[in-house]
């Protein structure tokens, strides 16, 4: 994996996490901000051809 795919691959890891801290705390303004975050990361990688849904281990 070169350096891009894991710079960005660990920013929208990052940005889900805050976006669910987010959430939880019940920060309305905070969870739209690291929505916005998220879909533009996710819209960098796909320009980039790099699947987040696919790269990225999931939790169970």
């Amino acid at each position: 994996m070169d350096a891009f795919t894991a710079g960005i691959l660990q920013r929208i890891r990052s940005a889900e996490q805050d976006l669910h801290r987010a959430l939880e705390s019940g920060d309305e303004f905070l969870a739209e901000v690291e929505q916005s975050e998220l879909e533009d990361l996710r819209r960098i990688a796909a320009e980039h051809g790099v699947d987040p849904v696919l790269s990225l281990p999931r939790s169970a």
